[in-house]
């Protein structure tokens, strides 16, 4: 399967070597992460979009988490900028999550579902954006699976997520119902091991984008802003 590789500074290429041969690298304790990406386009140059095709984005949290967090509040301002539809919901009980709960909460969005609609999940929202394409009634435009849960991970966070990973998914039903996957998860994530996204990324039938020293790719890991995934959203549109 292959590996693309996100490095710092650097823009999105391809990786032929082998997984072993990428940097991994730790922000120091007390230190300020550094930039992963290059923002090369600048806030001048906007993406345009026909009046009649405009996509709803969609962008999930994870376990405790809300939609004030991360890079969410500015990915949502750049694409909203760039003419896309933002919805970045607040699910209950973030720190006990329940798939049932997250969906009843999230059926007043359900008529918004469409073929132009992009899905955007980190952490546990990827798992929440799996089960919500099991469900769907036309295949969304893109799914975007940051540093994505999906299945068991063995550690202290698999209990409060069990009703979101334990039961089987339906991985035709999956496929069938978006038309373009990515899966982006780093080389160091503290949660997800890597061969977890290759698994997931072999499910999907697509590749895994490599994020190196990404960690969770979340605030934590110095990811406020995240140009990449702004860009990888505006080509599918």
């Amino acid at each position: 399967m292959a590996v693309f590789l996100l490095a710092s500074h650097a823009r999105f290429s391809t990786a032929n070597c082998p997984l072993s041969e990428v940097p991994r690298t730790r922000a120091k304790e007390g230190a300020t992460p550094r930039r992963h990406f290059e923002d090369t386009l600048g806030n001048s140059e906007l993406h345009c979009i026909h009046p009649m095709k405009i996509p709803t984005v969609f962008i999930f949290h994870g376990v405790g988490g809300n939609a004030q967090e991360n890079w969410f509040p500015w990915l949502k301002e750049q694409l909203k900028a760039r003419s896309f539809r933002v919805i970045v919901p607040d699910f209950p009980h973030s720190d006990h999550p329940d798939l049932t709960e997250w969906m009843e909460h999230f059926s007043q969005w359900n008529d918004q579902l469409n073929d132009q609609s992009i899905l955007v999940g980190h952490s546990l929202g990827g798992a929440f954006a799996l089960r919500l394409l099991e469900k769907v009634r036309q295949p969304v435009r893109a799914s975007f699976l940051v540093a994505s849960v999906w299945g068991v991970m063995g550690n202290q966070f698999d209990p409060p997520m069990k009703t979101f990973t334990v039961p089987p998914y339906d991985w035709k039903t999956i496929r069938k119902n978006s038309k373009h996957f990515s899966v982006l998860h780093s080389d160091n994530d503290p949660f997800i091991k890597l061969s977890q996204a290759q698994a997931l990324a072999r499910h999907l039938e697509t590749r895994v984008t490599l994020v190196r020293g990404g960690g969770h790719i979340n605030a934590g890991a110095g990811f406020t802003t995240f140009p990449f995934l702004r860009e990888q959203i505006t080509a599918t549109a």
